[in-house]
């Protein structure tokens, strides 16, 4: 570990994270990333990245790497611990950034990055199959399933516009939704709905993942009603039934909108002096590898500006 009081402390090691810390360190700023799991986060669950501007395409895992190596290339230090709660200092305005695991940072100013988890089916095997027949995004892995059939597991607006763009590039869309009717707005069920090569079921549970080798290959499906199954055949299925930003340790510190997420804006500042945030757990519309960057760049500059402030 570096010196005892760090300029930056940046909790979360996804691409917002890791962002955030390149540009502090290259600010002339210390830095250290507390990462709880592994480094990258969502983007570790995609097989390849083609939508990040001058990366033809990569894997999620390379990316994440690569963004580590350049991070620790550049000064920056990292510690595998869980962030329970930031303390600020009354008399200096310094934070303390506590872990679970007993350890205690000290920094002049906190970014937080992190990120989401996305809600899984919960169903045996689900984990092995993300990246290998299961996704959660349809822009960054649509491409891979050009004529393919796919299946969408919810009837959010979330999952209404995953099939969407999923239909203009896919043989086949197959909708699944748990309740009676879909819930997303009538609009984009009525864009949806009216294209040939999608149909749909509702009232119906995921029961089991079918696997090929290593691939998805189908799903079990049943009816809640009648309690009838039926094996559906697909090469993919996306997961569209909601995302779970886990801000609340942090909650005292800054204002949090209905559904969790950081309700602060593209400056990524919050109500607390000194305390930024960046990445998928703030209340974004665009949830892409390209805005976690962004917000990264964003709040470690402001992150250095408040303290260049501070100590001029």
């Amino acid at each position: 570990m570096g010196s005892n009081m760090y300029d930056i402390i940046i909790v979360g090691g996804g691409p917002a994270g890791m962002t955030a810390a390149l540009y502090a360190v290259r600010n002339g700023k210390t830095a250290l990333v507390i990462e709880k799991t592994g480094f990258g986060g969502q983007i570790t669950h995609s097989p390849k990245v083609e939508n990040y501007p001058g990366i033809f395409s990569m894997s999620g895992n390379e990316f994440a790497d690569q963004m580590l190596d350049q991070i620790l290339k550049q000064g920056a230090d990292i510690e595998f611990e869980t962030v329970s709660f930031v303390e600020v200092r009354r008399e200096d305005g310094s934070k303390i950034v506590h872990t679970e695991e007993g350890s205690s940072f000290s920094c002049h100013a906190v970014i937080l990055a992190t990120g989401v988890q996305h809600r899984l089916l919960g169903l045996p095997g689900e984990e092995d199959l993300i990246g290998a027949g299961i996704s959660f995004c349809a822009v960054c892995d649509g491409d891979f399933y050009e004529g393919k059939t796919v299946c969408v597991a919810g009837g959010g607006n979330s999952a209404l516009q995953e099939a969407i763009l999923l239909a203009g590039k896919c043989k086949e869309v197959i909708m699944l939704q748990d309740l009676p009717r879909f819930t997303g707005e009538e609009k984009l069920q009525e864009i949806l709905f009216k294209k040939p090569n999608v149909r749909s079921h509702t009232g119906v549970l995921i029961k089991e993942l079918v696997s090929e080798g290593e691939s998805l290959s189908g799903l079990l499906v049943e009816d809640k009603v009648t309690g009838r199954e039926e094996l559906i055949s697909c090469d993919g299925l996306f997961v569209a039934i909601g995302l779970i930003p886990e801000n609340d340790a942090f909650s005292g510190l800054c204002d949090l909108d209905d559904h969790g997420y950081f309700d602060a804006d593209e400056s990524c500042v919050t109500r607390t002096p000194g305390l930024f945030v960046a990445g998928d757990c703030r209340a974004k519309t665009v949830r892409q590898l390209t805005t976690a960057a962004a917000d990264g760049a964003g709040a470690a500059l402001a992150a250095c500006r408040y303290i260049d402030s501070e100590r001029s």
